[in-house]
């Protein structure tokens, strides 16, 4: 379904732009003037400006189907969970200050002794003092 859409969406976007195009300037826009030429009759213009509306407007639909199709797969995660990744309501939670926490994953053993500096076995880069 969402590949349809998709491919739906792109031939509304090339035919959008291609009637924008299409449609005659107004001039002032890079020392462009509107003078007559391709497309200058007033039946043309209402043509042009009807059906790009309409395009835009099935661009703007599309737009909003694929956000929800997109949405659809998603599923609510907590990021307080026990790092399981489940996301079941139904799994029972630990109370608060009891089992594995985000808090309590990032925590880092304290060291038990500093240790001597092991002794170089090569040529040492020079440090600052």
């Amino acid at each position: 379904m969402q590949t349809v859409v998709i491919v739906v969406h792109l031939m509304v976007v090339l035919a959008l732009t291609g009637l924008i195009l299409l449609q005659k300037s107004e001039g002032g826009g890079l020392g462009m003037g509107g003078g007559g030429g391709f497309l200058s009759s007033r039946g043309t213009t209402n043509v042009l400006s009807r059906s790009t509306a309409i395009l835009a407007a099935v661009f703007f639909a599309t737009s909003l189907l694929l956000s929800v199709l997109a949405g659809m797969d998603r599923r609510p995660n907590s990021i307080l969970g026990t790092g399981t990744g489940s996301g079941s309501p139904t799994a029972p939670m630990a109370p608060l200050g009891q089992g594995k926490g985000v808090l309590d994953q990032l925590q880092k053993p304290a060291p038990a002794a500093p240790a001597a500096p092991a002794q170089p076995s090569g040529p040492q880069v020079p440090q600052s003092q």
